[in-house]
């Protein structure tokens, strides 16, 4: 099927199954623990060897000898894979870090070795008997340090253009009658999901099959394919639940490739879990960002210059970060100029995590916004409301598809009783009192996505697509969308994900998996409802598929007579026109925060916060909020906690594990209120529903800082928020 022109009336709109609040398929599974995940599935591989991954011990250099024999030798042990010994391995097409050093070391923690044994222990133990000796080289480990030779980073097909121009910015910031100039700084973060990298991996001649935590099967596979040295249709995954992903696992990862060099290499099936410590600098992660923001404004309050330039590090070939993206899009200004420039590190790769881009480029340019609204004496909320946009800021002639952002910072101001008092004024106790705001922007992608739904004879439709679940509903929204479709109850509706041997989808990443895969089902299902009419001799334009039943006119049928004599199979994708070309499509919301500072300590508390947001149509008003809530709590962490340290000297990230990386709890987390704009967007697909994963990210770190800066009269420019950064001058004390 192909999505070329808006939609219109269609029997999703119906909404009698989407977007009701149903609870989530699989919740039951995993609040009993008896959800399946990949390292779990015993049954599969019975007879399972087990793999542990040494890391490099230097950051940079090579390795000058590696002597594996008394690990060899030690009980239990099936082999030891090295460079020596693992045959030659490519990388990817997204993530270019190589999987096993050979013998050159990239980054701490590279792999150089994997022990093979017969239990987990067994393997452990034998790896700390491995002797590696090392030539150390110089590395390059602090961005600063290159910020005046990095260049503008290369074109990437994700991310957008890396330099834009519009009219003369230079001119017009210079000529600006009140102007901002500040940088701002975002650490590394790490994406601390609960379920770490696991694999189990077995071969059946020249075919692999991996059962493991992937979010994206289709790059998977095309991954796998290209770093083994294998046809892609050799390699099949499986990936029925993730225990979090956050983009740290879009693609394949070392768990992945070694599991399945190790399985080849002892003729059995291995299963490898990365161990904590050795995540945070084996994997990717948010690279830190240094940002430039410059922003020009008449006395009126219209902004006239935009100006975001941004540095990011990177291995040699590795990608930016595209902080600049909600800069093009957010606010008007008639002059503009970004540029993002790539600095080559020798850490661990920087790729995509939740809201790349958008998350950390936010969290420079709404603290901007919010110096240029001070330095003008304007609410903060009404200066974003008077820089509104209704067509691309850099293209005029580009409508935005829908974009009720006014609307979200109207909403979400009344709501929460915004009142932006002088800064450090209010008091409670020992608490200084501040009331924080951010707009928010996340792009809405969304790309070619099959299905196969079949109908059985006693009325149950399966759904089967290689779309995932990262814990955000998929299973649910799949059912809910095929039974909307074919006029059934959700329970009528068993959905089947994550493995690649269905129909392909673009899976659990960027904020694209929920608009997608339910656009597949919608085309499957038609098809399939062709099929039906056709069989029931019903007139398809005329009739209706409602409770169990194809209707027209005062005559209907069950629907599961149609496959009396045999189930319906029908398989279709959904492909898309040139509507996002024509719009621009997004997603728009408003965040909102009220914070307490101890006058003496400088202990930051958020006591409460709210988020609108607009997404389209909302597929699951329970798994939404969820996804909104989750997102606010981590934008928590990402103001107040998160980062990564590097140790300058050997270029690694010192606190490599959940003792040491500061992630919020429960006890950080007060009451979120999530709130969806009531709206449907028929530019971008049949079901007129975005992603909203990555919008409840995108404005809650900087809606923090605002209130932290509202709260004391302290601005911090550098991420986390934490108290040596602002104590000393904290208002005085009574």
């Amino acid at each position: 099927m192909k999505f070329d022109t808006p939609a219109g009336p269609n029997p999703i709109d119906r909404m009698t199954v989407v977007g009701q609040p149903h609870n989530r398929f699989e919740a039951e599974l995993k609040t009993t623990g008896t959800a399946t995940y990949a390292y779990e599935y015993h049954n599969v591989a019975p007879n399972a060897a087990y793999g542990y991954i040494l890391g490099a011990a230097i950051a940079k250099g090579r390795i000058s000898s590696i002597d594996t024999r008394r690990a060899e030798a030690a009980p239990g042990v099936l082999a030891v894979i090295t460079h020596r010994n693992a045959g030659p391995l490519g990388v990817g097409k997204f993530y270019v870090q190589r999987m096993l050093a050979a013998p050159d070391v990239d980054h701490y923690h590279q792999p150089v070795a994997v022990v093979v044994a017969e239990t987990f222990e067994q393997a452990r133990a034998a790896s700390s008997l491995i002797r590696v000796d090392y030539a150390r080289s110089p590395g390059r480990f602090d961005l600063a340090e290159q910020l005046d030779s990095a260049p503008v980073a290369p074109q990437m097909e994700f991310g957008g253009p890396t330099e834009t121009q519009v009219g003369d910015f230079d001119q017009a910031f210079a000529a600006a009658e009140v102007k901002v100039d500040e940088t701002y700084t975002v650490p590394d973060q790490a994406h601390a999901m609960m379920e770490p990298h696991a694999t189990i991996a077995t071969w059946d001649g020249d075919r692999v099959t991996c059962w493991t935590s992937i979010q994206q099967m289709n790059w998977g596979t095309r991954d796998l394919g290209l770093i083994l040295g294998i046809p892609r249709e050799n390699v099949r995954l499986i990936s029925t639940f993730i225990g979090g992903g956050f983009g740290g696992k879009g693609t394949v990862q070392s768990d992945l490739v070694l599991a399945a060099v190790a399985a080849r290499m002892v003729r059995r099936p291995v299963k490898i879990a990365l161990q904590r410590p050795i995540m945070f600098n084996n994997t990717i992660h948010r690279p830190k960002t240094i940002q430039r923001i410059r922003l020009g404004a008449s006395r009126d309050g219209k902004l006239t210059a935009v100006g975001h330039e941004s540095w990011s590090g990177n291995l040699a070939g590795g990608r930016t970060e595209p902080t600049t993206l909600s800069t093009r899009s957010l606010y008007a200004g008639a002059n503009r100029m970004t540029a993002v420039r790539l600095a080559t590190l020798d850490l661990a790769e920087g790729n995509a995590m939740r809201a790349p881009g958008e998350a950390p480029g936010l969290m420079a340019l709404e603290i901007a916004m919010d110096e240029m609204a001070e330095k003008l004496g304007m609410d903060p909320v009404e200066f974003r409301i008077l820089n509104d946009t209704q067509v691309d800021p850099e293209n005029a002639d580009r409508p935005f598809s829908s974009r009720p952002f006014v609307e979200c910072l109207r909403t979400g101001a009344e709501r929460f009783g915004w009142s932006k008092s002088q800064t450090g004024q209010v008091r409670d106790g020992d608490w200084l009192i501040g009331m924080g705001m951010a707009g928010a922007i996340r792009g809405a992608p969304i790309s070619k996505a099959a299905a196969r739904v079949r109908l059985d004879r006693q009325g149950m439709l399966t759904v089967e697509t290689d779309m995932t679940d990262l814990g955000t509903g998929s299973y649910t929204i799949v059912q809910q969308t095929a039974a909307e479709m074919m006029g059934l109850p959700v329970e009528r509706v068993v959905a089947k994900l994550g493995d690649s041997s269905f129909p392909e989808t673009p899976g659990s990443g960027g904020q694209q998996g929920a608009p997608s895969v339910t656009a597949g089902v919608y085309a499957a299902c038609t098809k399939l409802r062709a099929v039906v009419a056709q069989r029931l001799g019903f007139n398809l334009a005329e009739a209706e598929f409602v409770d169990g039943e194809v209707r027209s006119g005062n005559r209907s049928a069950l629907l599961a007579s149609a496959a009396a004599d045999g189930d319906l199979v029908a398989e279709d994708t959904m492909e898309f026109g040139d509507l996002a070309k024509r719009f621009a499509i997004q997603t728009f919301g408003a965040h909102f925060s009220e914070v307490g500072v101890d006058v003496y300590t400088g202990e930051i508390r958020v006591r409460r916060m709210l988020a609108v947001c607009a997404a389209g149509r909302i597929l699951n008003s329970k798994t939404a909020r969820s996804q909104v809530i989750g997102g606010m709590t981590m934008g928590i962490g990402a103001a107040l906690m998160e980062e990564m340290v590097v140790d300058k000297r050997s270029g690694f990230f010192v606190n490599h594990d959940l003792a040491g990386y500061e992630v919020p709890v429960h006890a950080d987390i007060p009451h979120l209120e999530a709130v969806f704009l009531d709206e449907v967007d028929p530019a971008i697909s049949p079901v007129k529903a975005k992603g909203v994963g990555e919008l409840g990210l995108t404005g809650v770190a900087p809606a923090v800082a605002n209130a932290v800066y509202n709260a004391t009269g302290v601005r911090v420019r550098q991420y986390p928020i934490t108290l040596e950064k602002f104590i000393d001058r904290l208002p005085h004390r009574e």
